[in-house]
């Protein structure tokens, strides 16, 4: 039984995770936390899922830590980054869903020695699919095709472009190093003809969508678009259940959801 931690338990993607955690096989929830002065801390765990046990919300993940094997965090960065930290030091695996972290926090996360990690902006299966399908699209399709990437979020999102955006971003880069990209996040006024360096990343804000991103491939005469729609959030719980079921056998190393799929380059 994989004894799990939660962080931004009283958030969406928590009280998704620990709803689906309470019915999943292989799992026992021995702990939730929140940020100092949420509402929710010092409550009962079963205030927010049934199923689960009774346990009172912590704001604190030092105290809490010895009782967990793995920690599922969608919480906000600088709180991810000391809950790593935290978890870490004391051997602790650690699957991060949590997105807008700073280039230097990202740094640390992949720099630390003998640490268990999961690190992806989106943890849907779907998704790591479409990196997959991105990647070899813009080794395929160079040069005589315009590239330009959308996202679609709901309006309380914090970050913009999303993780997942960026991410899509440095696959086409990768995918293509002989380009001298220039990123673009959106365009106004009289702006001249499109530049074939150009990689946008435009979002868009608006009511309860939970995720869309498309890729889009534009050549003369023909354009390819690679498209994920997520239709609940519960995809990315069960894609950082997944995840945190197979960090359990691993050894020490920081991965992402692609190592956790087994997809080829």
């Amino acid at each position: 039984m994989i004894k799990l931690g939660i962080a931004g338990v009283a958030g969406r993607m928590g009280i998704t995770i620990l709803k689906l955690a309470a019915v999943e096989t292989g799992f026992a929830v021995v702990c939730g936390l929140e940020k100092k002065g949420h509402p929710m801390v010092g409550r009962p765990l079963n205030a927010l899922a049934s199923g689960v046990p009774s346990i009172p919300i912590a704001d604190g993940l030092a105290e809490v830590v010895d009782t967990m094997d793995v920690l599922i965090d969608f919480s906000q960065p600088d709180s991810s980054l000391d809950h790593f930290r935290v978890a870490t030091a004391q051997g602790k695996a650690v699957v991060i869903g949590t997105t807008g972290f700073s280039a230097t926090a990202l740094e640390e996360i992949r720099n630390r020695s003998g640490a268990r990690v999961v690190i992806s902006p989106n943890m849907s299966i779907g998704v790591n699919v479409m990196f997959d399908l991105v990647s070899r699209a813009a080794r395929a399709l160079a040069h005589d095709y315009d590239v330009e990437i959308v996202e679609m979020h709901h309006r309380w999102k914090k970050d913009a472009p999303s993780g997942t955006a960026v991410r899509l971003r440095n696959m086409v880069e990768q995918a293509r190093p002989d380009e001298k990209w220039v990123p673009v996040s959106g365009r106004d006024g009289i702006v001249g003809e499109r530049k074939p360096e150009e990689l946008a990343v435009l979002a868009v804000r608006g009511g309860d969508i939970v995720g869309e991103h498309t890729v889009l491939f534009a050549g003369l005469g023909e354009r390819v678009e690679i498209t994920h729609r997520a239709q609940s959030r519960e995809i990315f719980g069960r894609g950082a259940l997944v995840a945190a079921k197979w960090l359990m056998s691993q050894p020490p190393g920081i991965y992402d959801m692609k190592a956790v799929l087994g997809l080829g380059t």
